[in-house]
């Protein structure tokens, strides 16, 4: 079993994105891997896993946990995921922690969708920022949460780069759901939100904005 050798927010959501994860899973994309904890955790769950990140220091970490995961269990890939080419329809299970702040938002989402199967599940645990007054209120439970949660269990940083994300909680919600239409969005104590999805047969998923393809569009700088 993957050993969870650290607390972090991160972390912390980690399970919900491991709860999504559909019964058989034969194969399984993470996005934005990092060290390379979720995904061999992932590993356990589904028959095969593709782990992409663009940092070639994590890229490292995570390349050591999947030598633990055991032969062909977990492919980890050093690429811009946006510029990586995948086959749509290919996988069971797609997801990201934290990540796609990092990238062009609506590009990911929408090729993270055309990845998945019919029937296949997609979850996000994501980063936003404030955009009124009310972010600022919704957040202030979790300062007394966190503080619990470090006294407890500490604080680890695996070092992965940090990035302030760009759009607004509201802004990640309407997007999420123009382009995945019954997405479940949530907002989550510890500074968080989660989307979660199932694709449906014959689905087609909404086009990024600017007539991009999701294949064809950049990361922000």
């Amino acid at each position: 079993m993957a050993r969870v050798d650290y607390w972090n927010h991160n972390v912390h959501y980690q399970p919900v994105i491991l709860r999504a994860v559909p019964p058989g899973c034969r194969a399984a994309l993470e996005v934005g891997c990092g060290d390379g904890l979720l995904a061999s955790r992932l590993a356990e769950r589904c028959a095969e896993v593709t782990a992409i990140d663009r940092d070639a220091r994590m890229i490292a970490l995570a390349r050591s946990r999947a030598q633990a995961a055991g032969p062909g269990r977990l492919t980890v890939v050093e690429a811009d995921y946006l510029a990586y080419p995948l086959a749509d329809a290919s996988f069971d299970f797609a997801c990201a922690n934290t990540s796609l702040h990092h990238m062009d938002f609506a590009a990911a989402l929408a090729a993270m969708a055309s990845a998945l199967r019919p029937g296949g599940h997609l979850a996000v645990i994501g980063l936003a920022a404030h955009g009124s007054f009310g972010d600022y209120l919704a957040d202030a439970p979790g300062i007394p949460a966190d503080l619990v949660y470090r006294a407890v269990r500490g604080k680890g940083d695996p070092g992965a780069p940090i990035k302030d994300p760009g759009m607004t909680w509201a802004e990640v919600r309407a997007t999420a759901r123009r382009l995945l239409p019954g997405v479940h969005y949530r907002r989550h104590l510890l500074w968080r939100y989660s989307l979660l999805w199932s694709k449906p047969p014959n689905c087609r998923t909404a086009e990024p904005p600017d007539g991009q393809t999701a294949a064809s569009a950049e990361p922000r700088p």
